[in-house]
């Protein structure tokens, strides 16, 4: 794909979604780490339902600390893998209030010495928190950068550079939400809805499906 279409592509879903933003509900950088390390194979509205619990009784640090491992996984049994979850929780925690004044740190080898953050973690929590033009690719950015070849690759770090060198800058610090939302939500696994897709004429994508 050329750099004229990676342009267009971008243009278009700026104009279809002029401010876009994680579907995580959170209201500080603590909170948002919190809900990003709850979200592995979990989806946003039962991570939303878990911090909505949560968060009321403890949403700093500190207080999860105080709450005690067994209360975290009370509040927290919805969500799969939720004792391992919070068992990682509790660790960064730890880690935060030893290492950081209980705040959470703005670089990403910090961020990845934290118990249960990763890459893709620690860039959303870079670019949402923190305003950094990182993109943290995911199954959803993934499965549209191959489809569309926007940026295909072999493994998730390879389609991640591929964006960095050629997602235009102006559109770099919004990459990230455009493309989760767009694989979410119209280019999605099995069948994508490629008739009401604002690209559709920009896409490579060879087997493109016909209207309902």
């Amino acid at each position: 794909m050329n750099a004229h279409k990676r342009q267009a592509i971008f243009a278009r879903l700026r104009d279809h979604m002029p401010a876009p933003t994680t579907e995580l509900q959170w209201s500080s950088p603590f909170e948002l780490l919190t809900a990003v390390l709850l979200s592995a194979q979990a989806t946003d509205v039962g991570v939303n339902k878990a911090c909505a619990r949560l968060f009321p009784v403890a949403n700093t640090p500190e207080a999860i600390l105080e709450l005690g491992v067994e209360r975290l996984k009370e509040h927290i049994k919805t969500i799969g893998l939720y004792n391992t979850k919070a068992e990682n929780l509790m660790k960064t925690c730890r880690l935060l209030v030893e290492r950081h004044g209980g705040e959470v740190p703005q670089t990403r080898a910090e961020l990845e010495a934290l118990p249960g953050v990763g890459r893709k973690t620690a860039n959303v929590i870079l670019n949402t928190a923190f305003g950094q033009p990182t993109i943290a690719v995911d199954t959803h950015i993934f499965r549209v950068c191959n489809r569309t070849r926007l940026a295909p690759g072999k493994n998730v770090v390879e389609v991640e550079q591929k964006l960095l060198r050629h997602v235009p800058r102006e559109f770099r610090q919004d990459a990230h939400h455009w493309l989760i939302l767009h694989g979410r939500y119209t280019c999605v696994a099995r069948k994508p809805r490629c008739g009401s897709c604002v690209i559709e004429d920009l896409c490579e994508y060879p087997e493109k499906t016909e209207p309902a």
